[in-house]
C-alpha cells in the first residue's frame, strides 16, 4: 500500500511538473479566417455541417499597419501567397470551372501576381506551403486574369468573402485600398 501511494505520489508529481513547462503562443500578428460559399455554410459548419459548402478558403490576414501594399510590400508583376504564413488554400468540394478550365474536386493553393490595374490569380496543386518562396508555375492549374477595382475605404486586413448564388461564385478578395474578384462556376 505504501508503494502504491508513494508511485501515485511521484506520477502526480510528473504531470505537474510537466505541465508547468509547457508554453502556450501568443496571438498570430496574421491570424487565419475561413471564407466559405455558399456564405450560409458558415453557420453549418459551426454547427458541424461542412458538407454543406461548395468552396472554402482558409488565409491567413495580415495587416496594413500604415505601409503601402501593392507595389511596396507587394511588389507588382511577383507571385504573392494571397495572405500570409502558409500558402492560402482554396478547397473545392465539387468541380468546378475556372477561367474555362474544369478543376476536379479537392485542395489547391491560391496565389496572385498583382499588378497596378489587374491581377493574375493562380491556382495550384502543391498544398502546405510555407508562402510563395516554393511556388512551382509547372503545377499551375488555373491562371486567371482580374481587373483591378479601387475601394474607398481601406481594408486594414486582408479580406476574403464570397458572393453569388446557386453555383455562380464569386471570390472577392480585398486589403489596403484594393480588391479583385474571382469567378467560380460549381459543377
Amino acid at each position: 500500500m505504501r508503494k502504491l501511494s508513494l508511485m501515485l505520489v511521484f506520477a502526480l508529481f510528473a504531470i505537474t511538473a510537466t505541465a508547468q513547462e509547457l508554453k502556450f503562443p501568443g496571438l498570430d500578428p496574421s491570424p487565419v479566417d475561413l471564407a466559405y460559399f455558399p456564405a450560409r455554410a458558415t453557420q453549418m459548419a459551426k454547427k458541424g455541417a461542412e458538407s454543406a459548402a461548395l468552396i472554402k478558403v482558409t488565409y491567413a490576414r495580415p495587416a496594413k499597419k500604415g505601409r503601402e501594399i501593392f507595389g511596396a510590400l507587394e511588389k507588382f508583376g511577383a507571385v504573392y501567397r494571397l495572405g500570409a504564413n502558409e500558402s492560402t488554400e482554396i478547397k473545392f468540394y465539387k468541380p468546378v470551372v475556372v477561367g474555362g478550365k474544369t478543376i476536379p474536386a479537392g485542395s489547391y493553393s491560391l496565389f496572385a501576381i498583382p499588378n497596378k490595374d489587374n491581377w493574375t490569380i493562380i491556382i495550384n496543386k502543391d498544398t502546405d506551403r510555407w508562402g510563395a518562396y516554393s511556388y512551382d508555375e509547372s503545377k499551375d492549374v488555373a491562371r486567371v486574369e482580374a481587373p483591378v477595382k479601387p475601394l474607398t475605404e481601406t481594408v486594414e486586413n486582408l479580406a476574403m468573402v464570397f458572393t453569388g448564388t446557386g453555383n455562380d461564385a464569386v471570390l472577392n478578395i480585398g486589403w489596403d485600398n484594393t480588391s479583385v474578384a474571382l469567378p467560380i462556376q460549381v459543377q
